[in-house]
C-alpha cells in the first residue's frame, strides 16, 4: 500500500471540529479541462467542444448525462476559459421575474462593454413552459449563452423551440480508470482534498471505488471523504472501511455489475410470476443497495407492458402515474408508490397478448414490405385520386347500430392473417367477447352482444 502525498501546507486540516468546509467533490471541482477527466468524445483535442470552447464560440448548449459526470464542472470551465460571467439558475426554486432580472443585467454588461454572460440552468427538464418562453429571445438573440444540464431526454423535457436553438451534448459515465484518477487526486490533495490527513489508500479499495461509483465521479468523491472520516488522522482506507463508509453497498453489487441486472432479473421475473413477497424483497434489496429508484420504475413500466398487458389496461398508467408520484415526493416518501405499483403488477391478471401482437406485426411488415394499402381505406382529397377509386365503397362504421360494418383493413397478401389473440384472463375475456361478435357480424350471423362487453 503506498503513502499519500502529505501536502506542504501545515494549515488547519479540513475537518477540524465545528468548521463548515464545502463536500470534497465540489472543492475538488477542476479549474480546467486539463483537470477535467472523462467525455473524451467530447473534449479530446480536435473535438469540436474543445474547439468551440478554446475559441470563445461557444453557443447555447444542452449537456444531457447521467448523474455525476460532469455536467456542471463543464459549464463553470466554458464560462472561466471564455471569460464569461457565470450566472446559475434552479429551475425548481426561481421563475421567469428572475429569468427577465439575469437577461436584463446580461443586456446592461454588454451595453457597458462588460463580460457575457452563461446562464447555467441545472435540471432544465423542470422548468415550465412559460420560462422556457421567456429564455428564447435572449437566447436566440445571443444576449446570453444558456447552458442546460439534464438526466431527462432533452427531446421529451424540452419545448422544440429552444431545444432548435441550442446544441445538444451527450455525456457518458465515466470509465474505472477515470473515476480512480480523480479519486486518487482527492486523496493525495492537501490543498483542496484530503492530504493533509496523510491517509493511506490500499489498492484494492481504490479499485473497489472507482468499480462501484458506476461512473458517477461525485458518488465516489463521497464514499472516499466518508472513509477517510471514517479511518480518521493517518489511517488507512481498506475495502471494509470503504464498504463502511457506503453502508454496505458494495457487498451487494460486484465488480462485474452482474448482481445488479441478476436483482433486476429476480424483482421482473416476481412480477410476471405473481409473487408480491418475492418482488418486494428484491425491490427493498435494490434500494437498501442504492440502486437509482427510475432504474426499477423503469423496469417495472416495461414489465406492465410486456407481462400485465391488456389483461389489465390499468396497471401501466397506474406504474406511470407511480413514477411521477416519485418524482413529486422524493425519497423515502416516494419507495410507498413504489411499493404500491410493486404489489398492484404482482397481483394483477397477467397477459403478454400485446408483445406477441407486436412481434406477429413487425414479423408481417417485414415480410410484406410493399403491400399497398387497399384503395376504400386511403384517403381522397383531391378529385384525382377519387376517381382513380380512391376511398371508394368504404363503410363508416358509426352508420351501423352496432358501430361495426364488415370490411378489409388488412393488404390482400395479408387477408385473413391474425396478429392479436386476447389471452383468457382479466380485461381480455372482454375484449375476446367483442372479437367473437364482431367475427359473427363479418361471416353474416349476426347474434346478440353483451351490453357490458360492448361498453368496455
Amino acid at each position: 500500500m503506498a503513502r499519500l502525498r502529505r501536502g506542504e501546507d501545515e494549515g488547519e486540516s479540513l475537518f477540524t471540529a465545528g468548521q463548515t468546509v464545502k463536500p470534497l467533490a465540489a472543492r475538488m471541482r477542476p479549474r480546467s479541462l486539463a483537470e477535467y477527466a472523462g467525455q473524451q468524445h467530447l473534449l479530446a483535442e480536435g473535438k469540436p467542444l474543445r474547439e468551440a470552447i478554446e475559441s470563445d464560440r461557444v453557443g447555447s448548449i444542452i449537456l444531457w448525462g447521467p448523474p455525476g459526470t460532469g455536467k456542471t464542472t463543464l459549464a463553470h470551465l466554458v464560462a472561466a476559459t471564455t471569460h464569461r460571467h457565470f450566472v446559475p439558475f434552479s429551475a425548481v426554486s426561481e421563475g421567469v421575474p428572475r429569468i427577465r432580472q439575469i437577461i436584463d443585467e446580461a443586456k446592461g454588461r454588454l451595453a457597458s462593454g462588460g463580460a457575457r454572460t452563461v446562464l447555467f440552468i441545472d435540471e432544465i427538464h423542470r422548468l415550465n413552459k412559460a420560462q422556457q418562453d421567456s429564455l428564447l429571445p435572449a437566447v436566440e438573440e445571443g444576449v446570453v449563452t444558456l447552458i442546460g444540464a439534464t438526466t431527462e431526454n432533452p427531446s421529451f423535457e424540452v419545448n422544440g423551440a429552444l431545444l432548435s436553438r441550442t446544441r445538444v451534448f451527450v455525456l457518458q459515465p465515466l470509465a474505472a480508470d477515470e473515476v480512480a484518477t480523480l479519486v486518487e487526486r482527492a486523496a493525495g490533495d492537501a490543498d483542496r482534498g484530503l492530504g493533509d490527513m496523510q491517509l493511506t489508500l490500499a489498492p484494492d479499495a481504490l479499485a473497489m471505488i472507482a468499480e462501484e461509483a458506476d461512473g458517477d465521479a461525485r458518488r465516489a468523491l463521497t464514499v472516499l471523504e466518508a472513509a477517510a472520516t471514517h479511518a480518521g488522522q493517518g489511517g488507512t482506507i481498506t475495502v471494509e472501511v470503504a464498504k463502511e463508509a457506503m453502508q454496505l453497498r458494495f457487498a451487494r453489487y460486484d465488480k462485474a455489475g452482474e448482481e445488479h441486472f441478476n436483482m433486476l432479473s429476480a424483482y421482473h421475473k416476481s412480477l410476471r410470476g405473481s409473487d408480491p413477497q418475492g418482488a418486494l424483497y428484491w425491490m427493498a434489496r435494490m434500494l437498501d443497495g442504492g440502486e437509482d429508484p427510475m432504474t426499477i420504475f423503469r423496469r417495472a413500466i416495461a414489465m406492465a407492458a410486456e407481462d400485465v398487458g391488456l389483461a389489465d389496461p390499468a396497471a401501466l398508467p397506474l406504474a406511470v402515474a407511480a413514477r411521477d408520484a416519485f418524482h413529486m415526493l422524493g425519497a423515502p416518501e416516494g419507495y410507498l408508490p413504489l411499493a404500491e405499483m410493486t404489489i398492484y403488477l404482482a397481483t394483477a391478471p397477467k397477459s403478454n397478448s400485446a408483445k406477441m401482437a407486436l412481434d406477429a406485426a413487425l414479423e408481417a411488415a417485414r415480410a410484406t414490405p410493399s403491400a399497398p394499402v387497399p384503395l376504400h381505406i386511403r384517403n381522397a382529397p383531391t378529385k384525382l385520386m377519387k376517381d382513380l377509386g380512391y376511398h371508394a365503397g368504404y363503410r363508416y362504421a358509426h352508420d351501423s347500430a352496432e358501430g361495426y360494418l364488415p370490411q378489409e383493413y388488412l393488404p390482400d397478401e395479408l387477408r385473413d392473417t391474425v396478429l392479436y389473440t386476447p389471452g383468457p384472463f382479466g380485461h381480455e375475456k372482454r375484449i375476446a367477447e367483442r372479437l367473437e361478435w364482431w367475427a359473427k357480424l363479418k361471416r353474416g350471423e349476426g347474434g346478440e352482444q353483451n351490453e357490458e362487453s360492448n361498453r368496455g
